[in-house]
């Protein structure tokens, strides 16, 4: 058992010590275990503070725990030092510079606004929307993010929320997937969404990467410790996916 997509204290919506993750996933028999809080972003201007990711000046502190547990518990388990990042053109790069002097295992993107957040025109992909240009944003900027080749797999794909109809969601989507498929990228079913019954995981969206072949990745998207103990939450998920015939390859993924 693996996982990639667990956060700290740091982004100021999560819950519990760092070590408390690493000992949950030792009991539950997990091989792996990858942090990946929401990435400190370098702004500009300075001035915007985002309200649910790592602050720049709290990154050091981040790097250095996480480095720690993998020391603390090498002979138990395998700890990956990683970030959830959105690509945001405008500030990708000198946010990647910035990561770098730190070193870090790997990023799994995850695309929470089209555009670049601190711009007048950034949707929020999960406030709901019935404008379809939205809805190609949120796509378009997501696959030129990873046609970077910096990022691991792609977080809940289907956490845009678009209220317009089915057949224009299933049109994009289908193109979505598609393209996704062409680049090689695992596609997390987000069990955060499954557990709270958000807007995902989108059943829509899960017939097609079915019908496509897509690999998969279950990504406990944990918040607090206990997360790592939800197994009844996670064989759920495991037997939706596999009436759809997708076999989910967590074990599979290597860093």
């Amino acid at each position: 058992m693996k996982n990639f997509h667990t956060h700290t204290t740091r982004c100021g919506h999560a819950h519990g010590k760092d070590e408390k993750y690493v000992e949950k996933a030792i009991k539950n028999g997990f091989s792996a275990l990858g942090f990946s809080d929401h990435s400190p972003m370098v702004f500009s201007p300075e001035s915007h503070k985002s309200s649910f990711r790592i602050p720049l000046e709290k990154t050091e502190d981040y790097v250095s725990s996480i480095n720690s547990l993998k020391e603390k518990y090498a002979s138990d388990i395998k700890i990956y030092l990683g970030y959830e990042m959105e690509y945001y053109p405008k500030y990708f790069n000198q946010t990647i510079d910035y990561l770098e002097q730190f070193g870090f295992d790997y990023l799994i993107l995850g695309q929470h606004f089209t555009s670049n957040e601190c711009d007048e025109k950034a949707v929020y992909s999960a406030g709901g929307t019935n404008n379809p240009y939205d809805f190609d944003s949120y796509i378009e900027q997501t696959l030129e993010g990873l046609q970077t080749g910096r990022y691991l797999y792609i977080a809940h794909p289907d956490v845009f929320k678009f209220t317009g109809s089915d057949e224009e969601y299933i049109k994009r989507a289908e193109y979505f997937i598609k393209e996704l498929k062409k680049l090689g990228y695992p596609l997390e079913f987000n069990l955060l969404g499954f557990a709270d019954k958000r807007n995902y995981p989108d059943s829509r969206f899960w017939e097609i990467v079915a019908k496509e072949g897509n690999d998969v990745v279950i990504g406990f998207d944990a918040h607090e410790p206990s997360v790592l103990s939800d197994m009844k939450t996670f064989e759920k998920a495991k037997e939706y996916l596999n009436s759809l015939g997708i076999e989910p390859m967590n074990d599979k993924i290597e860093i």
